[in-house]
């Protein structure tokens, strides 16, 4: 690991020191985040499979019912009894906030509370299955909006994991092993610039003794 490009000062000795302290406490909490954001993470994968397998057990009820109704009903009826609504579906987008990520949060509501507006139609010459097929497909409407908003909450939360995984790796193997090679670097500099400078005072010393009282403090 290459060092860094700075004199070999104690002044620079303590502010690396001090950065490598901050980069030690920053790359902790970001491995906090990420294992958290991983939590909440297969915490929507689970809820995603498990509102997909209801969904998709719904639309074969849905199928099955339109296929009954189709069997039993001339095409003519169901086609007139399906081309009007009259309910209405409205949604509306808010956000929450998970470690500091905005995943979306959806909301529906209906035009009337009125369940008989669910079915377009009168019942005096329309079958059950298609009651049924109705009711499954007005069931499943609700939960795709919800299904809609997990996987983008998932999305939105897989782009951060990975942008935090990349700012852990540089900190974990860039950055941190950089300030400690460069902060060994400089202690064994100074290090040897201390016994530098003893080595030449010891020298003057003795030059010294040796100029003052002609002999030397080896002698």
């Amino acid at each position: 690991m290459a060092v860094m490009n700075v004199n070999p000062t104690r002044m620079q000795l303590q502010k690396l020191k001090k950065q490598l302290n901050t980069a030690l406490r920053g790359h902790k909490m970001l491995k906090d985040k990420r294992d958290e954001l991983m939590r909440q993470f297969l915490e929507l994968v689970r809820q995603d499979m498990e509102l997909r397998k209801t969904i998709e057990k719904k639309l074969r009820l849905c199928n099955a019912g339109f296929a009954s109704a189709g069997a039993v009903m001339s095409s003519e009826v169901l086609d007139e009894s399906l081309i009007t609504t009259k309910q209405k579906m409205f949604a509306s987008a808010d956000s929450k906030n998970i470690m500091s990520v905005n995943v979306p949060v959806f909301t529906t509501k209906t035009r009337t509370d009125d369940s008989a507006s669910t079915y377009p139609y009168g019942f005096a010459y329309t079958s059950f299955e298609l009651d049924d097929a109705i009711e499954a497909l007005n069931d499943t409407a609700q939960d795709l909006v919800k299904l809609a908003e997990i996987e983008k909450s998932c999305e939105m939360m897989s782009a951060e994991i990975e942008k935090t995984r990349r700012r852990v790796n540089s900190l974990e193997h860039v950055l941190i092993p950089r300030y400690t090679e460069t902060i060994k670097y400089i202690s064994m500099k100074l290090e040897e610039n201390d016994r530098s400078s003893k080595a030449r005072l010891m020298k003057v010393k003795d030059m010294l003794l040796e100029q003052a009282h002609h002999y030397s403090e080896n002698n």
